[in-house]
């Protein structure tokens, strides 16, 4: 990563504005060629350690046809890294935003039948409450993140000892870097390690969802 690209973020913040945009089209696709070279090498990096697909950039375009914020450009730039499927589950997500760059993996949007798989299994057993305390998991990411419902979920004793967990619609967990740790020499290899410290997530979740309440292959 290149400073001039938070250069280009940071002065777009301050003129989100199509005419602007417009104006300054050439540095804008700079950054975004800056930023595809950074997500190649992560990239090439995971997929020494785990099944990766190629990444997805998001656009820079906001959609803003339902929204009551009109401004057109997002302030970040980003992709999603997604494990192959079918036999692997999960995706990992990188924003690069001055002052609010972060990774992230996990589950944002299960579908219906995924997330009461996963409801289910929490239930049943504390393997993924074992996970989410692990020591390492918590110093690098903190405590599971995302949407929850207020109650127990239809179906759900609210009473018990893991309804906190089987509360969540989203199982997200993120981790932080300030704007120095992201130009620094070390970024890549510290968003590896973080990724290592996910892989037990994923292949709890993994086993969870490719697999019946009887253990047997769904796949």
């Amino acid at each position: 990563m290149q400073l001039s690209t938070f250069d280009f973020l940071t002065a777009l913040k301050k003129n989100n504005n199509r005419e602007w945009f417009s104006d300054n089209k050439v540095t804008y696709e700079k950054a975004k060629e800056q930023v595809s070279r950074l997500f190649d090498a992560i990239n090439e990096e995971l997929s020494k350690i785990d099944e990766i697909g190629k990444y997805r950039m998001y656009r820079i375009y906001r959609d803003v046809r339902f929204s009551k914020d009109k401004l057109p450009y997002k302030n970040h730039l980003s992709g999603i890294f997604m494990r192959k499927q079918p036999q692997n589950r999960g995706g990992f997500y990188v924003h690069l935003e001055p002052g609010n760059s972060f990774i992230g993996g996990g589950f944002w949007s299960p579908e219906k039948e995924d997330l009461l798989r996963i409801r289910e299994s929490i239930a049943l057993e504390d393997d993924l409450e074992g996970i989410l305390n692990d020591p390492k998991l918590k110093i690098a990411f903190g405590a599971l993140k995302g949407d929850a419902v207020k109650t127990a979920p239809k179906g759900f004793d609210k009473e018990h000892e893991r309804i906190e967990l089987i509360r969540h619609k989203q199982f997200i967990l993120t981790q932080s870097f300030n704007d120095k740790e992201v130009f620094s020499e070390d970024f890549i290899p510290q968003i590896v390690a973080a990724y290592k410290i996910l892989l037990p997530f994923f292949y709890y979740m993994t086993d969870v969802l490719t697999t019946d309440a009887n253990g047997e292959s769904i796949l």
